[in-house]
């Protein structure tokens, strides 16, 4: 897989992100990286993870949890809380 030349990961979707992320650690994990490539890597891996973590805040922001009414019927909706 190639590397982001210019360090653009806000392009990629959350998806083709955490691909690009798993193969990063693949390639630290290998061993088979010189010292300035595994820095490289690095420093485009911290990126991916940055904006991966920032999509699923946003995903997460908008999810809702319907509530229900003694009746189980739809109630209405509240802000979804992980937990």
């Amino acid at each position: 897989m190639e590397t982001q030349a210019n360090g653009d990961v806000a392009a990629l979707s959350f998806e083709e992100a955490l691909k690009r992320l798993e193969a990063i650690v693949s390639r630290l994990e290998s061993g088979d990286a010189t010292l300035d490539e595994s820095i490289s890597l690095y420093a485009e891996g911290d990126k991916l993870r940055a904006q991966c973590e920032a999509r699923l805040a946003s995903a997460q922001a908008r999810i809702e949890k319907i509530t229900l009414g003694q009746d189980g019927r739809p109630t209405g909706v509240q802000p979804f809380e992980a937990g």
